[in-house]
């Protein structure tokens, strides 16, 4: 079900927007034969009109599964040239060309392919969040649901470089004694979490438990019960006996921890100063009205060159086999 049935929220182009946004959008869907795919990061409107919401690996197997002939991508720039990786023939369209991402921000390709040379016969494993020229210069993709499994699968005589994430490549190599060279990147969100705030909210609340996403740095990972991608954190909160959780992600998720277990009791674990800097910008940017403009524009659209589309497509193709 749809959070409202009207919205009419930008009133500076009188008329400009439908009065029922939900039903335009769905009527754009039936026209397009479109499909919307939402990250959990996403707004709750944004969330609860899509077609399928996931974490990173769910959203890639969905591209890669669907007849649609168009994809509106609701996340960030990295997810949509996924998708369009995967669906060279079908439109791909992102609400808003400037939502990009921190952690793919920190690996420039010109830096990495330098950082790569200077480690010759190395396996490059590299997490999803990265542009498609960083998947381009991969041997294998993985994301924070997979990473352990995929770094498992790979012998262990084979060094490793993994990218751009250095908190989720710790964690692997903690999982999977697996020493690896790490790429110094990371996600603004993940490493803004404020450890002392955190251990204040479980005196505060001494039932709760802390749940808490890979990305998330050392000293916050320490006092979470369980770690786990958004998807696994979200299952994780249905099977749990416990009725309250301090959530050490973007907060977005609570929206679907909510509609799982309505019962229970979400608290976002807050940031190191009083901001909103627990929420990703880039996901933010997006909204129900770009979206809209989206469809009915069939702008902004993905692109990219076959050349770097196939040199990226082959880990892609390698996760999704090792995934299985």
């Amino acid at each position: 079900m749809f959070t409202t049935a009207l919205i009419q929220r930008d009133q500076t182009q009188p008329g400009a927007l439908p009065l029922d946004l939900f039903a335009a959008i769905e009527s754009l869907k039936k026209e397009l034969n479109a499909v919307i795919l939402a990250h959990y990061y996403q707004e709750p409107d944004i969330q609860d009109i899509a077609d399928f919401i996931g974490d990173s690996l769910q959203l890639s197997k969905a591209a890669a599964d669907t007849n649609a002939d168009v994809i509106v991508f609701a996340g960030v720039h990295f997810m949509a040239e996924t998708a369009k990786i995967l669906n060279p023939d079908k439109m791909v369209l992102l609400p808003d060309v400037n939502a990009g991402c921190s952690l793919a921000d920190t690996c420039p390709p010109k830096e990495f392919a330098e950082f790569k040379a200077a480690h010759p016969g190395h396996l490059v494993v590299s997490y999803i969040n990265c542009s498609a020229e960083i998947k381009a210069m991969s041997d294998i993709i993985c994301t924070s649901s997979n990473a352990v499994k995929i770094v498992q699968q790979i012998p262990k005589d084979v060094p490793i470089i993994f990218a751009p994430d250095r908190n989720l490549g710790r964690y692997v190599m903690e999982q999977t004694g697996r020493d690896m060279v790490l790429w110094q990147g990371s996600c603004i969100v993940h490493e803004t979490f404020s450890e002392k705030k955190i251990v204040q909210l479980k005196i505060a609340h001494p039932e709760a438990e802390a749940i808490a996403h890979p990305e998330c740095e050392p000293a916050v990972l320490r006092h979470a019960s369980f770690i786990g991608s958004t998807a696994a954190l979200l299952k994780y909160c249905q099977q749990s006996p416990t009725q309250e959780f301090i959530v050490a992600t973007e907060p977005g998720i609570i929206h679907q921890m909510q509609k799982a277990a309505p019962s229970k009791h979400f608290i976002p674990a807050p940031p190191i100063n009083n901001c909103n800097c627990n929420e990703c910008p880039f996901m933010r940017l997006n909204t129900l009205e770009k979206l809209y403009l989206a469809m009915k524009n069939r702008a902004p659209e993905i692109t990219m060159s076959e050349e770097i589309r196939l040199a990226a497509l082959r880990p892609i193709q390698r996760m999704l086999e090792m995934s299985v």
